[in-house]
């Protein structure tokens, strides 16, 4: 469908006029409020504690146990560099508490 005195080129210098423009006032009110939602909090004894917080907390203490694990079983010196692998394992552990616990 063509609408007579609109064509590409004049489409494409508004497009380019408006982004070498800059972010306007409504843009900046838009992307202030993104992230606004409910955000997952979880009730400890009455103080409402972010859910990723409770995440990492689990993952780290998991991967406590499971470094102890390894450990028991003459695993943990084959491990190397220990550097890298419990930090990752930190990692696999945190996103799969928040998978398994949070995730919908």
């Amino acid at each position: 469908m063509r609408i007579p005195g609109i064509t590409r080129i004049s489409v494409a210098r508004t497009v380019k006029r408006r982004i070498l423009r800059g972010p306007t006032p409504h843009s900046m009110i838009l992307i202030g409020v993104v992230g606004c939602r409910v955000s997952p909090s979880v009730n400890v004894l009455g103080s409402f504690f972010p859910a990723w917080l409770i995440s990492i907390v689990a993952g780290v203490v998991l991967t406590v146990v499971v470094q102890r694990v390894l450990v028991a079983i003459d695993v943990a010196a084959d491990l190397r560099p220990a550097a890298i692998v419990y930090p990752c394992l930190i990692g696999l552990l945190t996103l799969a508490t928040w998978l398994v616990v949070f995730g919908s």
